[in-house]
């Protein structure tokens, strides 16, 4: 199964990002071979629709699962029809949230976000 985390920067130690759809890098784990890829987001530098954007760069990705602080209701929207669950990250390393999720601590994000429409903040 592939995991995807919004990140800070493009290293294994690295934070989760706070925002989804600006973060400038998604880490992705394969949790079978226990590799990590560094994917660009493309909703970083976008003038609207990161969200969006940043969705379809998981989509993308063949992730299975992303786990996030928060996520809008229209990127909720691009992971949903791509079948792909959303877990509520932890403050923290995003290694440290892939061990929590094996370990079945982290739950299903709940609370999607209204749209920003425009307002640079994904």
């Amino acid at each position: 199964m592939k995991i995807a985390i919004p990140v800070d920067s493009n290293n294994e130690n690295t934070d989760v990002c706070v925002s989804f759809g600006r973060a400038p890098y998604f880490l992705i784990h394969d949790t079978e071979t226990k590799t990590n890829e560094f994917v660009t987001n493309e909703g970083e530098i976008a003038q609207g629709g990161a969200g969006i954007k940043a969705a379809q760069t998981v989509v993308d990705s063949k992730a299975e699962v992303l786990l996030t602080p928060r996520c809008g209701e229209n990127a909720a929207e691009v992971l949903n029809c791509a079948k792909i669950k959303i877990y509520k990250s932890e403050k923290g390393a995003a290694k440290s949230n892939i061990e929590s999720f094996e370990k079945g601590k982290l739950s299903e994000l709940k609370e999607i976000q209204p749209g920003m429409h425009g307002h640079n903040a994904g």
